[in-house]
């Protein structure tokens, strides 16, 4: 039985690599690193890893692509840490499967915090097994299994989606913001937790949505942020 939750650091730049290792070991965690893609994924498929915080910018694979691979095989929670850090870029890391994302240069606070909020999310899931199963309109969502269905057909999401889905669904009709899902959903503040929560729903909404730009589920509340819609809107829509 291990003891330490293990994090996998993968960096081409040493230099970064040793202040992201450094840290994460005085806060008591196991660190593994990783200075290229397909070191990595070695790593990863011969020791258990709790987390990834994975470089863009490597010359031999860049980190897009080993998310992706990572995602394929394992629901894994994965902070992207880039200099790359447009909204374009921020689509893309969530659309391969990223949990959240970090921009260099950043703070070794900021981490602390986004690390130990990942955790703690991943680890409420684990405890408390929710077994309420929400249905709205075509959508299903089985928080126990882990599990959504468009039409009985399984929505392909990545971790954060399905937690992004599943809070709005269980607050269906209120008007949330978008600090409000930031917070519960990816557990912490953070200056750029809007620009998340925007590219988080824009990705629901081309999963769950017929047109998304002009969406039936997650409705825009101007001035505030977002409201699935519920049971009885759902039945008059």
């Amino acid at each position: 039985m291990r003891n330490k939750i293990t994090i996998l650091v993968v960096d081409d730049e040493p230099p970064i690599g040793d202040i992201v290792a450094s840290a994460l070991t005085r806060k008591g965690y196991e660190v593994i690193y990783a200075d290229s893609g397909p070191n990595a994924m070695q790593l990863f498929q011969t020791r258990p890893i709790d987390l990834v915080i994975l470089d863009i910018m490597m010359p031999e694979m860049d980190g897009f692509t080993v998310c992706d691979w990572l995602r394929g095989r394992s629901s894994v929670p994965i902070i992207m840490l880039t200099a790359k850090g447009s909204v374009n870029d921020i689509v893309h890391g969530f659309k391969v499967g990223a949990d959240d994302y970090m921009t260099k240069p950043f703070s070794v606070k900021e981490l602390d915090v986004r690390v130990e909020a990942i955790l703690r999310r991943v680890s409420w899931f684990d405890e408390q097994k929710p077994k309420k199963v929400v249905d709205i309109g075509e959508i299903s969502v089985d928080a126990e299994a882990r599990v959504a269905t468009l039409l009985g057909d399984e929505i392909h999401l990545t971790p954060m989606e399905f937690e992004l889905l599943y809070y709005l669904m269980t607050h269906a009709g209120e008007a949330l913001s978008k600090r409000e899902l930031f917070r519960q959903v990816w557990g912490y503040e953070a200056s750029d937790g809007s620009n998340l929560v925007e590219v988080g729903v824009r990705r629901l909404r081309e999963k769950i949505e017929k047109d998304p730009s002009s969406p039936r589920y997650i409705m825009t509340v101007r001035g505030v942020g977002y409201r699935f819609i519920d049971k009885e809107g759902w039945a008059t829509a």
